[in-house]
C-alpha cells in the first residue's frame, strides 16, 4: 500500500497555514509565523511543527527569520509548490522500490534482479502525477464543494427538448 507519512501530511497543513497568514495588507508577501502560533492554529503539537518547519526550511520551501519578530514564511506561493516537493522534503525521494536513483537504501539482490530498472516507468509516472498537483490544489480541495467559489465553464449549453430532432433523442453522429 502506498501511504504518506504523518509528517508529510502535517507539512501540507503547515504550508497551507503559512499561506493563510498572507493578507491584502502584505501585498502578496506572507507574514512571519512562529512555530507555537502555527501549532495553536492547526492543532498539531508544537515539537512536531518545529520538526516539520526545520525540514521544510532545509529544502527551501520556507524561510526562517531569527529575532524577536522571527518565525517562518513561505519561500514560494502555494501554486508554485508541487506536492512532490513536500513529500521529498519530508520523506526523501519518491520511489516505490529501493533500486531507484536517489534512494537511501539498496536492494540486496540488485546485481541479480531481473526487475532492475523495470520500476523506473512506474516511479516516473507517480513522480509526474505528484508534480502536477500543487499545494494550491490541496487548499481548494480542503474547502467543501458547497463553499467553493463557482468557476465559469465554457461548455456549450444543453439544447432544450424542443430543439432536439424528432423523437426527442439526440442525433447520432
Amino acid at each position: 500500500m502506498l501511504r504518506l507519512s504523518k509528517l508529510t501530511d502535517y507539512a501540507v497543513v503547515v504550508l497551507v497555514r503559512l499561506a493563510g497568514a498572507q493578507g491584502p495588507h502584505l501585498a502578496g508577501q506572507a507574514s512571519v509565523q512562529t512555530s507555537p502560533g502555527i501549532a495553536a492554529s492547526t492543532g498539531i503539537p508544537e515539537p512536531t511543527v518545529a520538526k516539520v518547519l526545520k525540514s521544510l526550511s532545509g529544502s527551501g520551501l520556507v524561510t526562517s527569520q531569527r529575532g524577536a519578530r522571527g518565525g517562518y514564511r513561505l519561500q514560494r506561493r502555494l501554486d508554485e509548490i508541487p506536492i512532490a516537493d513536500v513529500i521529498a522534503a519530508i520523506d526523501g525521494p519518491i520511489a516505490l522500490t529501493a533500486c531507484v536513483d536517489g534512494s537511501a537504501s539498496e536492494c540486496e539482490a540488485q546485481a541479480l534482479c531481473p526487475m532492475r530498472g523495470r520500476w523506473d516507468p512506474v516511479n516516473d509516472a507517480i513522480r509526474s502525477a505528484l508534480n502536477r498537483i500543487t499545494l494550491a490544489d490541496m487548499q481548494v480541495a480542503a474547502i467543501p464543494p458547497a463553499f467553493r467559489t463557482p468557476t465559469r465553464t465554457t461548455a456549450a449549453p444543453a439544447l432544450p427538448p424542443a430543439a432536439l430532432p424528432s423523437g426527442n433523442m439526440p442525433a447520432a453522429e
